[in-house]
């Protein structure tokens, strides 16, 4: 079997580019690929509040209905105004090229880095939440926690890199499945309150005072846990083109319905529920409140579905971000703000460099803290909500500058929105900081340095290539130098082609003793190929050091007239393994060469039989 035919297997056909618009997502399959993450924060929003209000009591756990609308109007605030970046931008970027056009490259380039950490720890937040999930149900698992989230990170990355459509499939069944466990589990809770049966006993009244402990620190605590989920929505306007047409009112109607409706009732029902059935911090999720601990057949049964659909969509939360990473990093690639290679597609026209660049990050992040979801919170967010603050601003400062038509309107939304944006970025870093927000803190501006370089490396490149096209080529001969180890084919070959490139050869032959310089003298005046020979001795038998001397020597007389190439020898061997058995000097040479300026340095390669 072939490379190509184990790569057509693993990752399907090639596809041509005309292929492109086939791979352009529909909307029914915009929620599997991109808004999966909003659907997911059903799954851990609500625990990660409670968590936080669990430290002070269970008392608490009536504030959570209340932190809960906040971030219900959050999210609606957020949906409007991130309807209006569609609008402005359907070229795609998103956050970053509206802080790009508006407030300037440097702070379009911080918006780009926040994000891509956001999406990096989306990842590993929505994987290690899947594997908590299923460990609940299946306990034994616990001890693989690690293993089990590298398994779904790189099964992620396989079908990512078959291609949007084809990816776009596989995910449909897990996210409406999940849709309607949850849809289930909220109407059994409801049922249950109202017959007063089940576990309603459980249920906690608001209490009558503030409970010993519970401090406005807390609360925000609380509010900026359960706003770790409010991501997915820079994800669908970073990728406005790469829905079918019409792509912008397709990309408006995914923001509407995935984010607008469904995942905020979702979100409403499971945080109500969470707060009526009462439960603690513990490995096993509030679920097991709700539909019993498995021993019965309905309940349990339900329950073990419910947890595994919250594990297929927590893990298929990963894959907003196996969309949004790669096309966000190729955009920064094509403004030079990015490693150029981010900009290629590949074979099934997906930006793979960014698919498997995000995988290796993300299970960096799961390795270095061990799958921990608790340990990975405090550090997620932070990067969205910059963006958004930063995107807020910016379509601000459009509409201030244009002043079009229902421009007051449109400040008025985005105005509230980078406010509140900015609002819970603060409390965020506040409230975490100790846990580890500070590592996203600290991060941030060393990534925008670094891209900043990247940046003006670019720049720097492009001066030195760029070209006057009304000036003539210039015109230089060409003098070739030919290593040489001895006489055989590989040289004859090589001297052959070098004479018709140039009529002034020389070959350059190392000796190590006298007896090997009169013999490689003789032997060659003996054949006479019609190239002069100049053998150098090397007193400590090495083989770059003298070449690099005797090009250095020719190119102090010969600089400004004539151009120095060293053409290489090399035969190449069939076998892997055969390569082994050589020397590997025209590879040594070669990679010495390199370094030196104004020279050329070429290969003529000769394939052995065997």
């Amino acid at each position: 079997m072939t490379t190509d035919s184990l790569k057509r297997i693993i990752f399907g056909r090639p596809l041509k580019s005309n292929e492109l618009e086939h791979e352009k997502m529909p909307v029914w399959k915009a929620p599997p690929i991109l808004s999966s993450d909003a659907l997911s924060s059903v799954a851990y929003g609500t625990e990660q509040i409670l968590i936080a209000l669990a430290a002070v009591g269970t008392a608490t756990f009536a504030f959570s209905l209340p932190i809960a609308i906040a971030i219900v109007a959050l999210i609606t605030i957020l949906v409007i105004s991130y309807r209006q970046v569609i609008e402005a931008y359907p070229q795609g970027g998103g956050a970053y090229m509206v802080s790009k056009e508006n407030l300037g490259m440097s702070l379009g380039r911080l918006t780009g880095v926040s994000l891509l950490i956001d999406y990096t720890l989306t990842v590993a937040v929505s994987v290690s939440a899947g594997v908590q999930a299923i460990t609940s149900a299946f306990p034994a698992a616990i001890p693989y926690i690690v293993p089990i989230a590298l398994l779904l990170v790189w099964l992620m990355v396989w079908l990512n890199l078959r291609g949007t459509s084809e990816s776009g499939t596989v995910f449909a069944f897990p996210t409406y499945f999940f849709i309607l466990c949850v849809l289930l589990l909220v109407g059994k809770g409801m049922f249950d309150l109202i017959m007063g049966t089940g576990h309603a006993a459980s249920i906690h009244a608001a209490p009558s005072s503030v409970p010993a402990g519970l401090t406005l620190f807390v609360l925000l605590k609380a509010f900026s846990s359960g706003c770790s989920a409010v991501t997915g929505i820079e994800a669908i306007s970073d990728a406005v083109p790469h829905f079918k047409t019409p792509s912008k009112d397709n990309a408006k109607r995914t923001v509407a319905g995935a984010r607008d409706t469904a995942c905020r009732d979702f979100r409403r029902g499971n945080r109500v529920d969470a707060r009526l059935r009462h439960c603690a911090r513990s490995q096993r999720t509030h679920l097991r409140a709700v539909h019993g601990d498995g021993k019965r057949l309905w309940t349990g049964g339900m329950y073990y579905a419910t947890q595994i659909a919250t594990m297929m969509i927590l893990t298929l939360a990963a894959n907003t971000s196996f969309n949004g990473f790669p096309i966000l990093a190729s955009i920064m690639a094509q403004d030079k703000n990015f490693p150029r290679m981010f900009a290629n597609r590949g074979d099934r026209l997906s930006f793979h460099f960014g698919i498997v660049t995000l995988g290796v990050l993300a299970s960096l992040l799961l390795i270095a803290f061990r799958g921990k979801t608790d340990a990975l919170i405090p550090l997620y967010a932070i990067g969205v909500f910059l963006s958004f603050t930063l995107a807020q601003s910016g379509l601000v400062r459009k509409w201030l500058q244009e002043k079009q038509k229902g421009w007051g309107r449109r400040v008025a939304i985005n105005g509230l929105g980078a406010l509140v944006s900015f609002a819970v970025l603060i409390i965020f870093c506040v409230t975490k900081f100790i846990e580890g927000a500070w590592i996203v803190i600290v991060l941030t501006p060393i990534l925008l340095w670094f891209i900043t370089k990247i940046h003006n490396h670019y720049e720097h490149v492009a001066d030195q290539l760029r070209i006057n096209l009304d000036e003539p080529l210039p015109q230089k001969e060409s003098i070739i130098i030919i290593p040489v180890a001895g006489i055989h084919r590989v040289v004859a070959s090589t001297i052959a082609y070098a004479k018709t490139l140039s009529p002034n050869v020389v070959a350059f032959y190392i000796s190590f003793s006298d007896e090997d310089e009169e013999k490689m003298e003789k032997k060659w005046e003996q054949w006479n190929p019609g190239v002069r020979l100049v053998v150098f001795r090397s007193r400590y038998r090495t083989i770059v050091k003298p070449l690099v001397e005797f090009i250095e020597r020719i190119d102090s007389h010969v600089k400004e007239k004539q151009m120095v190439m060293v053409l290489l020898p090399e035969f190449v061997a069939r076998k892997w393994w055969h390569r082994l058995l050589h020397n590997q000097s025209a590879y040594r040479i070669r990679s010495r060469l390199l370094k030196e300026k104004d020279v050329v340095v070429a290969t003529v390669p000769f394939h052995l039989c065997e």
